[in-house]
């Protein structure tokens, strides 16, 4: 399975690690404690289970579109069978065009029938970065506890999608995929 992920500048990534210390801190499941190499800040836009050749030519050439403004707002909160708690992307026209280009791509990739997450269909995405996730984990206290105040308001900050990059789930290898670089088979 690949997953196709912006990823913020430096001054959101910072922030976003914040976060997640202040949750560690308070013993609070946090993705800080995820500790693979590849964990980093990142919104996921889609994911499939091939990535050909010419889908990661035409992926390549729709993420050249980096980079764009990035604008957190506030907590969201997902309950199933993994709880999440995450930083709610405010979708502004840009990001929601290059979604609909991504999802596109890879929909259209022969072979790709079965292989996306239906959560990250235009109609039904959510944008956001998780904070922390687990099997019955719990954020005890008020939604902005841990979010920084900055002038745009409690937890909202501003920022922009610097980069993005592939994640192929089964070797765990990110590859580059912003501003024209390659994304690995």
């Amino acid at each position: 399975m690949h997953s196709i992920e912006l990823l913020p500048d430096e001054t959101t990534d910072r922030a976003v690690r914040g976060v997640w210390q202040s949750l560690a801190d308070e013993g609070l499941p946090s993705q800080s404690a995820h500790r693979h190499p590849t964990n980093r800040p990142h919104l996921t836009l889609a994911t499939a289970d091939t990535l050909p050749a010419e889908t990661r030519t035409a992926l390549a050439e729709a993420l050249a579109a980096l980079p764009l403004p990035l604008h957190l707002t506030g907590l969201l909160r997902f309950s199933g069978r993994v709880n999440v708690l995450a930083w709610a992307v405010r979708p502004d026209a840009a990001l929601l065009e290059l979604h609909e280009t991504v999802w596109r791509i890879l929909r259209d990739t022969p072979g790709s029938d079965d292989g996306f997450n239906p959560l990250h269909s235009p109609a039904r995405w959510t944008p956001h970065i998780t904070l922390g996730r687990g099997r019955g984990a719990v954020w005890p206290g008020p939604d902005g506890r841990w979010l920084p105040e900055v002038t745009t308001g409690p937890g909202g900050l501003p920022g922009g999608w610097a980069d993005a990059r592939g994640d192929d789930a089964l070797s765990r290898a990110p590859a580059g995929l912003g501003r024209g670089a390659p994304i690995a088979a």
